[in-house]
């Protein structure tokens, strides 16, 4: 019997982060795999994601993709877990997640494809630089709490997942906020299980080659 939240994904992607946030939640869901080579750009799967890509979840029908909108989405879907500040206290949440989402995610991209704004033309770029942005989030994550305070939220997923895994994969400078910031989110349980249950995946995939 399917269940009313059905999660795509592939555990060497960027589903890792919706995998945290849908532990965090707690809910249970249906997870579906795809595979690179076919899967993904099946009909099935581009009627639910045209962009081919994952992750992506639907939830009573209802498709989201996109790593931030699908953490917001549940965060909200999931009141109960407390994923997300009262509404009318969200301006550092939504702040940082689409800060995440936007000037974070490109810079970091464009950098480790070796492309560098050229002087004079950061106006054209949504980031500006990489060093501003780097240091403008190295800002957010500073300190012992979290992005919107005391309260741990679906911010902290996504942008700790950015933090996370740009220290591991070196695409973000190792600085001491950005490591203490990963260390408290590393200790969380939501954390520990979606390494488990992914890396066991991956590990999976791997034998059978």
């Amino acid at each position: 019997m399917s269940l009313d939240l059905v999660f795509y994904t592939n555990p060497m992607s960027r589903g890792q982060i919706v995998r945290w946030m849908l532990e965090e939640v707690g809910e249970v869901y249906e997870t579906v795999l795809l595979n690179y080579e076919g899967a993904m750009k099946s009909p099935d799967y581009l009627a639910i994601n045209p962009m081919g890509k994952v992750p992506a979840i639907v939830h009573r029908g209802r498709v989201v993709t996109e790593c931030a909108a699908i953490c917001a989405y549940l965060a909200d879907a999931f009141p109960a877990a407390n994923l997300a500040p009262p509404t009318a206290e969200r301006d550092a949440y939504y702040r940082w997640l689409f800060f995440a989402a936007g000037p974070v995610e490109a810079a970091v991209t464009n950098r480790a494809l070796g492309f560098v704004v050229p002087d004079g033309r950061e106006r054209m770029a949504g980031y500006g630089s990489f060093d501003a942005t780097m240091d403008v989030l190295e800002r957010a994550v500073s300190g012992d709490r979290w992005i919107c305070g005391e309260q741990f939220t679906a911010a902290d997923v996504y942008v700790g997942s950015q933090v996370d895994w740009g220290l591991g994969f070196k695409t973000i400078p190792t600085r001491p906020a950005f490591e203490a910031y990963a260390e408290r989110l590393r200790a969380r349980p939501a954390y520990r299980r979606q390494k488990e249950i992914d890396g066991a995946l991956i590990a999976e995939m791997q034998q059978k080659g």
